[in-house]
């Protein structure tokens, strides 16, 4: 029974924050900012322990795969676009994840974070699903992996629109690819807001993105750890 009860508060609480940020469009109200504080808050206010709220929870997580697919649908409408610019879409993506997880490398570095975290932290740049594997495939924690991509995500969805508008950056596709590559899922909605073009490109980012991680983590890793 709480199992259903947490899978209902959860979405309710979600939507009630989702309308909020449609009335007001400020970065900061972000339901993926707002419905996890109003969660915690609700979670210790009622002393529900977070495996009973994870007994629901879960089944939306899970539902965070299939999900997905949905970004494929403006990816598909801009095909030809895409086609036309893959190199540079190449070569902006490899040199996106490679800073990535070398910044991810040297900040863990400077604040002497423990192997363990740094691991976590690496694959912190890509959709949740994709960087809990990785996560385990290098030997980090998965549960800090999702919060360091969650923590990105809201980082790059405030960020994002400032570094576009205070560069001026008029291209669709860069704004799309700038988006997508800093805050993955977040940034890829983010980019529908400027249009279904800059969300194509976010989508596409996305997708790249975990699939270079993929293949340059398990590389990189080894020598971030030197």
């Amino acid at each position: 029974m709480i199992a259903f009860i947490c899978i209902l508060l959860t979405i309710i609480v979600y939507y009630l924050s989702k309308l909020l940020y449609k009335k007001v469009r400020f970065a900061l109200l972000s339901p993926l900012l707002v419905a996890p504080c109003i969660l915690s808050t609700m979670l210790v206010g009622f002393q529900i322990d977070y495996s009973d709220y994870d007994g629901g929870g879960r089944w939306l997580s899970n539902l965070l795969q299939p999900a997905v697919v949905g970004f494929a649908v403006p990816l598909y409408k801009f095909r030809k676009v895409m086609k036309k610019y893959a190199k540079i879409i190449a070569i902006s993506m490899t040199a996106g994840v490679t800073i990535a997880i070398i910044s991810s490398g040297l900040f863990s570095h400077i604040v002497h974070l423990q192997d363990s975290y740094l691991l976590s932290l690496l694959p912190r740049s890509i959709t949740t699903p994709i960087a809990m594997a990785v996560s385990v495939d290098i030997g980090g924690m998965p549960t800090m992996t999702a919060i360091f991509v969650i923590v990105t995500g809201i980082t790059g969805l405030i960020l994002g629109p400032m570094v576009i508008r205070y560069l001026h950056i008029k291209e669709k596709l860069a704004k799309g690819l700038l988006l997508g590559m800093g805050a993955h899922g977040a940034g890829t909605s983010k980019a529908l807001e400027f249009g279904s073009e800059e969300g194509a490109a976010a989508s596409l980012a996305m997708v790249l993105a975990a699939i270079f991680t993929l293949v340059f983590a398990p590389l990189l890793t080894p020598l971030i750890l030197l």
